[in-house]
């Protein structure tokens, strides 16, 4: 046997405990050694920092709804900050039923949501490292929300027929947020893709690629904003 088929072999042998069962199959070779260690602190670094930055623009929407939703519950018929015309307008928004699904203003999820996604991503900006199953249940809980923001963009959108320019925000940010611990998650092999998907997801993320997918959902939500509202936006 070549000395090279060998070399190869001791390292997957070596590399054999490091492996989740569902990757065995999709594992190629030795090219995919650096899939299995952590990401560089550099690749981390950025990944916190954009989702740093988004968890604050988020945050700082929420608080603005959640003003705006008891100024409104004060005074039905008051003028909010963002009663623009008639297609922007927070207040059109504000009083349908979606608005306070849960009895209360949705807002008040958000703040709840952003300042804890905030504090798990300053702390993997200082390096800390947290535990599987916290960074699991991190993404379900912000999938959820993630999901929550679409549904509620859907429902402006064809339903309300209006938009309300914090919502927007706090979607996009969502986005962000959510596919930068998304990223994270795979990157570090907190969700683990079955086989072949395993490394390929990885290497998928680490190589940048996620963010296309990312920039392209965000434009589908302006394209549509544009598509149906046009001019009458300003």
């Amino acid at each position: 046997m070549p000395h090279d088929d060998l070399d190869e072999r001791d390292d997957l042998d070596d590399l054999g405990d490091a492996l989740e069962d569902d990757e065995l199959d999709g594992f190629d070779g030795v090219e995919d050694v650096d899939l299995l260690e952590p990401p560089s602190p550099a690749w981390r670094r950025r990944t916190s920092i954009e989702m740093v930055i988004s968890g604050l623009i988020g945050l700082y929407a929420s608080f603005v709804l959640s003003i705006e939703a008891l100024t409104l519950a004060g005074d039905k018929n008051a003028a909010l900050s963002c009663n623009w015309n008639a297609v922007i307008n927070c207040g059109t928004v504000a009083k349908h039923w979606a608005a306070t699904l849960f009895g209360f203003p949705n807002a008040f999820l958000g703040i709840a949501a952003e300042s804890v996604v905030l504090t798990v991503a300053v702390a993997l900006l200082g390096g800390v490292v947290f535990p599987r199953w916290y960074m699991r249940a991190a993404q379900v809980v912000y999938t959820l929300g993630f999901l929550f923001a679409w549904w509620l963009f859907v429902v402006a959108y064809f339903w309300i027929g209006a938009l309300c320019p914090w919502c927007l925000l706090i979607t996009i940010t969502t986005t962000l947020v959510w596919a930068g611990l998304t990223r994270i998650n795979i990157r570090e092999r907190n969700i683990s893709l079955p086989g072949r998907a395993g490394p390929w997801g990885r290497r998928f993320v680490q190589e940048g690629n996620d963010w296309f997918i990312t920039a392209a959902l965000l434009l589908v939500l302006l394209a549509m904003v544009m598509l149906k509202y046009g001019y009458t936006l300003f």
